[in-house]
């Protein structure tokens, strides 16, 4: 399992950096599927909760991507964990779940600077 986190400073729209994310993830792999997401929201603060799935032709199998962004205004954090199933009884090699989570890495950074 691999994890990611990092606060989006700016004045950034919440919506607009779902979007964002959630269209450079889809368009960042061929394999790349949304699978299933969720959304909550308390006054000022938002939650939405997003699954991907891809095929890691490294690691011969599926690996998912959950990415969670909260928000309160102007105030992001963006947070991703990467999971892959293995196909031996303990986990072999993790490549497939770093692969998936770069692309989380590289959208954070564009928006980050």
């Amino acid at each position: 399992m691999a994890k990611f986190e990092r606060q989006i400073p700016g004045s950034y729209d919440f919506d607009e950096v779902l979007t964002y994310l959630h269209k450079g993830i889809v368009e960042g792999s061929w394999t790349a599927e949304y699978e299933a997401g969720s959304e909550y929201r308390a006054g000022e603060v938002r939650c939405a909760v997003r699954v991907y799935e891809r095929y890691s032709l490294s690691g011969g199998n599926r690996v998912s991507l959950t990415v969670m962004l909260a928000g309160q205004g102007d105030k992001l954090f963006l947070s991703g964990i990467a999971a892959a199933g293995s196909q031996a009884a303990f986990k072999v090699c993790g490549w497939g779940e770093d692969e998936f989570l770069a692309r989380l890495k590289v959208l954070a950074d564009q928006l980050t600077g």
